[in-house]
C-alpha cells in the first residue's frame, strides 16, 4: 500500500472514531458505568448518592408477574341486568379456597363481553386475580353504571396494621446518613439479626420545618403551615448484613437522616392485615357518565383500581375508559406493580383533586409502560411517600398540569423515561391547601417534556439527568435550581431502574420484566399504538 492510500485510510478511520464519539451518548457524572460496566457513583460533600430504585416492583424487582391458575369462569348474560353481585359471589368463591403454600388460590376469569357493574368489587383474600380476555374494545369490559362515585375494583386487605416491636428500637449513632446510603452505624445491634424487617424513623422536627421554610407559607383560604407531627417518615426495610454496630439494608436511605433534627432510629416490627399474590388483569373498566358533559360530570365511578394494603400485588393489561382516576397505589401497598395500563378520556372537572391517572403513595412500587390521555397529573405521588419507587417508560398525551410529585415530601422516586407535558419538581407553595415542597431525592432520568423545573429543597436535593424541555423557573423563581444535567440530550445507560436492576441481580431480571423493545430503546410510539384505544 503506498503512503497517500495509507494516509486516506488513517484519517478514515479517525474520521470514523472522532464520528462514533461525538455520536455516543453522554453519561452523568453522578451515576454512570464503569470500566467494568457497573455503574459508579459518585457522592457529593455529605457522602449524598443518586439512590438505587431496583428493589422497586414485584416481588422486589426482577421478578416477573405470575400467571395463576383459573378457578372459576363467568360468561356475559343478555339484557340490562347487574352483574356485580354474581362476580363478587365467584371472587368469594375462590377466595374461600385454601390456598396453596406460595399463597396462591386462583383466577375469577370473565370471558369477553360486557357486565354491568353498579357496585363495587372487592379481592380482601391473598392467591385471588380478576382477569378478563382482553382490554381493548373487543375484550372484558365491566361497564361502571349508576351515578355512585365510588371505586370500581378494590384490592386491599383489612385493618392494616404495623405494629413496632417494644424494647427493640435503635438509636442511629452517625450524625449525618446521606441519602442512598444502605448502612450505617446504630448505638447497639443487639437484637437485630439479618433478616429482620425494621421501620427505619427519620422524625420530623419544628427546627427542619422552618429551615424548610414550610411555617411561613403564604397565606390564603385554607392554607395550612406545616406541622412536623405530621411529617415523621417511616421506612419498611430489611436488615441484609450486620458488622458490630453497623447494619446494611435491603434498599438504601432516601432521606438524609442527622441530628441537628432529630437523627433516626431503627425498630423491628410485624404487620397485619396485608394481602399478598393478588391482582385485575386484562380488562376494559367502562365508566357511564352524562353525555356532553365530559369536563363537568362527576356524577359517576371516579377510580378504577385501588391497591392498598398489600404486597407483592399488581394490576396490568387494565384500560381505564371515562373515570377520572386510573390505577391508585395506597399508602399501605408494598412490592406492587402496575403495567401494560392505560387511562383514557376522563370524564371530570378540570380542576384540583382530578385525573390522575397512575399514582404511587406506597413503598418499592413500580409502574411502567403505561398510557394516559387528557390528564392533569398523569404520574404523581401523594403526601409524605416514602421511595424507593419507580416510573418507567410511560407516556402521556394532552396533559393539563404536571407531572411529578404532586405535594408535601415524597421522597425517593425515579421518573426514568417518561414523556408527556411538564415536568415539575418544586416549592408549590400555597397551592392546595400548601402544598409547599412537593418532594425530595427525586431524579428525573431521561423524561421528554414540554417544560421542566427542578428545584433544590433545604437540606435535600432533586435532579434532571439527561432530560429535554424548556427549564422553567417554577411557581416560586427564587428557589434554588436542583441538579441540571446534560440538559437536552439524553444519558447512558438509557433506563436507570433497569441497568441498576441488571447491577443487583443480572440481565435475566431484566428479561423478566420488559418487553424486547424496551432493551434497545424508547417505547413511546409503541405504547400509543398498543394502549391508545
Amino acid at each position: 500500500m503506498d503512503i497517500m492510500k495509507t494516509c486516506a485510510l488513517l484519517m478514515s478511520i479517525w474520521v470514523m472514531m472522532v464520528t462514533a464519539a461525538l455520536a455516543a451518548a453522554p453519561t452523568s457524572r453522578l451515576v454512570a458505568p464503569g470500566a467494568d460496566g457497573r455503574l459508579v457513583y459518585t457522592a457529593d460533600e455529605r457522602g449524598n448518592t443518586i439512590p438505587d430504585f431496583s428493589r422497586s416492583g414485584y416481588m422486589g424487582g426482577g421478578v416477573a408477574l405470575p400467571e395463576l391458575p383459573v378457578r372459576k369462569r363467568l360468561e356475559p348474560v343478555a339484557g340490562d341486568g347487574d352483574d356485580t353481585a354474581r362476580i363478587q359471589a365467584a371472587i368469594d368463591e375462590v377466595s374461600a379456597l385454601k390456598p396453596t403454600a406460595e399463597g396462591i388460590r386462583g383466577v375469577v376469569l370473565l370471558g369477553r363481553g360486557t357486565y354491568r357493574v353498579g357496585g363495587k368489587l372487592e379481592i380482601k383474600q391473598s392467591g385471588v386475580v380478576l382477569r378478563g380476555e382482553g382490554q381493548g374494545p373487543e375484550g372484558t369490559i365491566l361497564l361502571a353504571t349508576g351515578k355512585t362515585r365510588r371505586t370500581l375494583i378494590n384490592v386491599a386487605g383489612e385493618n392494616l396494621r404495623i405494629t413496632e416491636l417494644k424494647g427493640s428500637t435503635r438509636r442511629i449513632a452517625d450524625g449525618y446518613v446521606p441519602w442512598g446510603a444502605r448502612s450505617f452505624n446504630v448505638e447497639s445491634s443487639e437484637g437485630l439479626s439479618v433478616g429482620d424487617w425494621v421501620i427505619v424513623y427519620r422524625p420530623a422536627t419544628e427546627n427542619w420545618i422552618k429551615d424548610l421554610g414550610m411555617d411561613r407559607i403564604v397565606e390564603r383560604p385554607g392554607t395550612q403551615q406545616w406541622k412536623a407531627r405530621s411529617y415523621h417518615l417511616r421506612f419498611e426495610r430489611m436488615i441484609e448484613k450486620i458488622e458490630g454496630q453497623r447494619i446494611t439494608l435491603d434498599a438504601p436511605v432516601v432521606n438524609a437522616m442527622e441530628e441537628q433534627y432529630g437523627g433516626g432510629f431503627v425498630t423491628r416490627y410485624r404487620q397485619q392485615g396485608r394481602i399478598s399474590q393478588s391482582g385485575v388483569e386484562g380488562l376494559r373498566l367502562v365508566s357511564e357518565f352524562e353525555k356532553g358533559q365530559e369536563n363537568k360530570d362527576e356524577a359517576h365511578a371516579f377510580l378504577g383500581v385501588r391497591i392498598d394494603a398489600a404486597a407483592n400485588c399488581w394490576a396490568r393489561n387494565v384500560t381505564t375508559v371515562h373515570f377520572s382516576h386510573g390505577i391508585s397505589l395506597g399508602n399501605g401497598a408494598i412490592f406492587c406493580t402496575v403495567q401494560d395500563s392505560a387511562c383514557l378520556a376522563p370524564v371530570s372537572l378540570i380542576t384540583g383533586g382530578r385525573r390522575y391517572p397512575f399514582v404511587i403513595n406506597g413503598q418499592y412500587c413500580l409502574v411502567q409502560r403505561c398510557y394516559s390521555d387528557h390528564a392533569r397529573h398523569a404520574e404523581a405521588t401523594g403526601a409524605q411517600v416514602r421511595g424507593p419507587n419507580v416510573f418507567l417508560d410511560c407516556l402521556a398525551e394532552n396533559t393539563h398540569n404536571d407531572t411529578g410529585p404532586h405535594h408535601r415530601w415524597a421522597v425517593g422516586v425515579l421518573w426514568d423515561n417518561l414523556a408527556g407535558g411538564p415536568f415539575n419538581v418544586q416549592d408549590r407553595g400555597n397551592w392546595g391547601t400548601g402544598h409547599g415542597w412537593a418532594g425530595a431525592q427525586q431524579v428525573a432520568w431521561n423524561c421528554e417534556t414540554s417544560t421542566i423545573c427542578v428545584q433544590e429543597p433545604p437540606t435535600a436535593q432533586n435532579y434532571a439527568i439527561g432530560c429535554t424541555g424548556e427549564i422553567s423557573k417554577g411557581r416560586l423563581a427564587d428557589r434554588k435550581p436542583g441538579h441540571y444535567e446534560s440538559h437536552g440530550r439524553h444519558v447512558e445507560p438509557r433506563s436507570l431502574y433497569l441497568k441498576q436492576l441488571e447491577d443487583r441481580l443480572g440481565a435475566q431480571a431484566v428479561a423478566n420484566v420488559t418487553v424486547p423493545a424496551q432493551r434497545t430503546g424508547a417505547v413511546y410510539e409503541l405504547l400509543k399504538q398498543e394502549l391508545a384505544r
